[in-house]
């Protein structure tokens, strides 16, 4: 798992990060069972406070990503497969609120914008 960490955005360090693993896991770069790095370790990696990855780790078991087992480590969470599925339709939602709010600024009609994501979706 490769996390980049913008020092001009405007989002938080913990919001870039959580964001980034959340990426990874709906995009299953991270699958269910697998383990998250330690939090001190992934702290060092990233070069940033402990706090701002147990934020991340916290944050994150709050919307049922992941799961923390004491004394074992922290993990994409397993059984949670309607959630998941979930996040991926609001990510979708959301870039196609995107699309069709700057199809209706440049007046593309609704057919015209069905037409062109069929043929993007087929390609």
């Amino acid at each position: 798992m490769k996390i980049i960490i913008a020092n001009n955005s405007t989002l938080p360090l913990y919001q870039q990060i959580k964001d980034q693993i959340k990426a990874c896991i709906l995009k299953e770069e991270l699958k269910e069972g697998d383990p998250l790095p330690s939090i001190r370790a992934f702290a060092n990696e990233l070069q940033v406070s402990v706090l701002t990855v147990r934020r991340v780790y916290s944050e994150l078991e709050e919307e049922g990503f992941v799961v923390s087992q004491a004394g074992l480590g922290t993990f994409v969470s397993t059984g949670n497969l309607e959630l998941l599925q979930d996040a991926r339709r609001r990510v979708v939602e959301e870039k196609l609120s995107e699309a069709i709010k700057t199809a209706k600024t440049l007046q593309i009609s609704k057919d015209e914008l069905q037409s062109m994501m069929n043929i993007l979706y087929e390609e």
